[in-house]
């Protein structure tokens, strides 16, 4: 998965625009190693998250002692049936906007959300999520915290007619994927590649933007399979290939943290009510909800 994309620098004349400076100040800025920077064949770029840290922690702070404003109470990223449902049950007057783990995660760092549901595996290694926050977000007050491990695979038909037993096993079949910005979809392009699956292999669908839509496509006959999550194949009593664990965490902003709705949600997370319906929803180990797996400065 590509992580450092070219929109992810500013270029001197860019940075001189956002500090309303002239481009000379920006280099005697460099020299000076006052501001984030990297040089490429002699060329001055900017990092646009070591960018805003840096400008955050000069904010002048108001007379309250808060450098920003707090976010919206605003759950954003990746869609999860549980996660769902605990949240309207929590009481806690939190609203919702899922559409991906990347697209919650950018929504995130603007501050338009208190929390970020994701599921990013790592690019090189065995892992979850902690690389994003630190190559996009370093040094920013940010706690990422586990809420749960998911059982994912394919979602095919009851009864599995297809036979199929893995991603190899998708060549020639309709697929249905996610929207690029979902988590799961960067999971099946992993996937697919170790599984030597060409992306001209299978029939590739309009992409489904919630994990329901996928086991919709495959209920109503119009997917062979596809990506999701082992509860919402029982859910939809269609048959289910297993074959990754994997890492659903929370990231959220320290001081929102400590909110009145934010606390409210965890609280009922942490009731039987809430256990009780993650073994009924079946595919999730809930037991290390809370732990920190990253806390920024």
């Amino acid at each position: 998965m590509k992580i450092v994309e070219p929109l992810d620098f500013l270029t001197t004349k860019e940075l001189a625009d956002i500090l309303r400076v002239k481009e000379r100040k920006i280099y005697e800025m460099a020299a000076a190693n006052e501001v984030p920077f990297t040089r490429v064949t002699g060329k001055l770029l900017f990092p646009k998250a070591l960018v805003i840290a840096w400008l955050s922690r000069r904010t002048e702070l108001g007379d309250d002692g808060l450098a920003l404003p707090d976010p919206p109470v605003v759950a954003l990223g990746s869609h999860d049936p549980l996660l769902d449902w605990a949240l309207r049950e929590s009481g806690s007057g939190m609203a919702s906007f899922f559409d991906g783990s990347l697209d919650g995660f950018d929504r995130f760092a603007r501050r338009e959300g208190v929390l970020c549901g994701m599921h990013v595996p790592t690019p090189e290694a065995e892992g979850w999520n902690r690389h994003l926050i630190e190559a996009r977000m370093p040094a920013m007050p940010v706690v990422l915290m586990e809420w749960a491990w998911r059982e994912r695979g394919l979602i095919v038909p009851a009864g599995n007619p297809g036979k199929i037993a893995g991603i190899a096993d998708l060549a020639g079949c309709r697929t249905v994927p996610r929207q690029p910005e979902a988590g799961t979809q960067l999971l099946f392009e992993r996937l697919a590649a170790e599984a030597g699956l060409a992306p001209d292999a299978y029939e590739r669908l309009r992409p489904a933007r919630s994990e329901q839509d996928v086991a919709l496509a495959v209920l109503e006959g119009q997917a062979d399979a596809g990506l999701g999550l082992a509860s919402v194949a029982a859910q939809y009593r269609l048959g289910f290939v297993p074959l990754v664990r994997e890492r659903f965490d929370l990231a959220v902003w320290r001081r929102s943290w400590f909110s009145e709705p934010v606390q409210a949600f965890f609280s009922f997370c942490r009731t039987p009510d809430f256990a009780d319906r993650a073994a009924q929803l079946g595919g999730y180990d809930v037991s290390g909800f809370g732990r920190v797996h990253y806390n920024g400065p």
